[in-house]
């Protein structure tokens, strides 16, 4: 049965129910429903929870009440923020500052939080995720100016690091038996910790206290450190040789980030670390082994098309270059990927290469030489060549936001090595192809478009062992869809129409209560096991469910009270040498 039909009979219960169906994945529904859930990039941060005045007050401004307005900052920065920006000035979403809110007034704005848009604003009020009490204050809200957070320099930096640890105080040998290249780091999301989870045994090894929604989990070149960000900008940094893994350092580089990274390039391994800001926008290099900081740089600036100035420009997506000492990093609004020299951090050297807007994430090619990175919300893929650093190419992925997380690489049958994406709007999956040695006429060109489950995909998953590509789809409003994953067989992509497999994860973790959402697909380090985490509300049952990766079949399924809204999963070997 098609996937056209499949939707067009309403049959993906049914489908679903099974434990490994066949489905036709070359002909587009012409119905499929690709309207993702309003769960992309939220903020949930403590900038809500900042106290703000209400900004002076024009003629004509809403009443609000301090309380009001304290509320609706929250509700802006926890729900908002992530796709609109801190100053409202656009970025995934469209702007909301008052020269756009104002015109269209009080009625329309409170219709459009409440009802959403086809386009991906999601449905507020009517999803009962809003009162109309909070829809009717957020109303308001927009209409006056926005909030400015306060800054973050050096001086609260230093007042927020703590050297728990010092080197010297430190293992000079492992002092556990644990596996460190097969442990998984584990985000539990809403806990504020992360997990580290054994890959062999599964046994929950430490659960450790974080920042807010950890981001991602890196691990230091020589393999000896864990570092997590959560999106309240606190960095961790965990020593895997302690008898039980621990922090050993911590500092708040902002209000809210994403990304963390150390050098990798040989004879600078472990000696900085680098952390990117959403609020305030900017960067901080680190003192590798006690995350002391050493260095800020701000990312407010000029777009790079435009030539004009954006207050906000946030620091995604960063990675380590293999082939020089430089950290490579985005700015989301002003369309720059900037390489940063690390090897004199005092007379710092910054290249600028313009890109395109709304840069977020990305990963490497096979060889770890170009880094191919999506911006996002004008449906382009940058590839950056880190041995020359240049920009060698930027191509239209063809599907609507990709969202690779670091992607998936692949060796085509028909067009050899290619990196894969997923797209966030649409159920496309784009292969382009990286490998302009050996195939240069198929070389940074979307050589082939798979069609998945549907829209709301975050994450494509592959492992150099694996004939396999994972796609999940997390944030599809349909329940079946979000709860399972397609995998793609590699051998036999060359075929006219592959098919792909559906894995009900969400049905073999066996929750019964909820609307758990299957994400983040990760190997473990041998390559012959994916993990899955089976994301649920923060007072239901989660669960992490194994999956040989030859059969396909559940191979074990991890629950444990302590997982509490598990959601990224970062094993230490494929995490610290860009295996994916």
């Amino acid at each position: 049965m098609s996937i056209s039909s499949l939707t067009r009979t309403v049959a993906v219960g049914a489908l679903l129910s099974l434990t490994a169906s066949l489905v036709s994945a070359q002909d587009k529904p012409a119905d499929h429903a690709n309207s993702p859930s309003g769960a992309y990039e939220p903020s949930m941060t403590t900038l809500g929870q900042i106290k703000v005045e209400i900004p002076g007050r024009k003629p004509g401004d809403p009443v609000m009440t301090p309380s009001e307005y304290q509320t609706s900052n929250q509700i802006y920065f926890e729900r908002c923020a992530g796709c609109h920006g801190v100053l409202r000035k656009g970025a995934t979403g469209k702007a909301l500052t008052t020269d756009i809110t104002r015109p269209n007034g009080f009625e329309y704005l409170r219709d459009f939080i409440t009802y959403g848009s086809p386009v991906g604003m999601p449905n507020w009020g009517t999803s009962g995720d809003m009162t109309d009490e909070q829809v009717d204050a957020m109303a308001r809200y927009l209409l006056l100016e926005p909030a400015v957070p306060p800054e973050w320099g050096m001086a609260e930096m230093r007042d927020s690091w703590q050297l728990i640890v010092a080197p010297a105080d430190r293992p000079t040998e492992k002092m556990n038996d644990i596996d460190i290249d097969n442990l998984f780091s584990v985000t539990l999301r809403d806990a504020g910790q992360v997990a580290l989870i054994d890959g062999a045994s599964y046994e929950i090894k430490a659960i450790i206290d974080t920042g807010y929604a950890v981001h991602i989990s890196r691990i230091s070149a020589s393999g000896r450190y864990l570092f997590v960000i959560g999106r309240d900008a606190l960095v961790n940094m965990i020593d895997l040789w302690m008898e039980t893994p621990a922090t050993v350092a911590k500092i708040k580089v902002g209000s809210e980030a994403r990304s963390v990274e150390t050098s990798k390039m040989k004879g600078w391994e472990d000696k900085y670390a680098i952390a990117g800001s959403y609020w305030p926008p900017q960067y901080v290099i680190m003192d590798g082994d006690t995350l002391e900081p050493l260095k800020i740089k701000s990312t407010r600036g000029m777009i790079f098309d435009t030539q004009e100035f954006h207050p906000e420009p946030r620091v995604a997506a960063i990675v380590a270059s293999h082939y020089r000492p430089e950290f490579i990093v985005n700015v989301k609004e002003t369309g720059k990927i900037l390489l940063v020299d690390y090897s004199d951090i005092k007379n710092l050297k910054v290249t600028e290469i313009e890109a395109e807007r709304f840069l977020h994430d990305g990963g490497f090619d096979s060889t770890k030489r170009y880094f191919l990175t999506a911006a996002n919300a004008r449906g382009k893929i940058a590839v950056i060549d880190t041995k020359k650093g240049e920009l060698t190419a930027l191509l239209d992925s063809e599907g609507e936001t990709p969202h690779p997380g670091r992607g998936a690489n692949l060796n085509h049958p028909v067009y050899g090595p290619v990196w894969a994406t997923s797209h966030l709007g649409d159920d496309t999956v784009a292969l382009i192809g990286t490998d302009p040695e050996g195939n240069p006429d198929h070389a940074w060109k979307m050589v082939q478009q798979l069609y998945a489950l549907g829209g709301g995909s975050l994450f494509v998953k592959s492992h150099p062992t694996s004939n396999h590509l994972y796609v999940d789809a997390p944030l599809n409003p349909d329940a079946e869809v979000s709860a399972s994953v397609a995998v793609f067989k590699v051998d036999e992509l060359g075929q006219e129409e592959p098919e792909y497999t559906v894995l009900p994860i969400g049905e073999w973790a066996g929750i019964a209560e909820g609307q758990p959402r299957v994400v983040q697909g990760e190997f473990n380090q041998e390559g012959n096991e994916i993990w899955f985490s089976v994301w649920n509300g923060a007072n239901l049952e989660s669960a992490i469910v194994v999956v040989d990766d030859k059969t396909l079949e559940m191979k074990h399924v991890i629950k444990d009270e302590r997982l509490i809204t598990p959601t990224g999963k970062f094993n230490v070997f494929n995490t610290r040498g860009d295996v994916y």
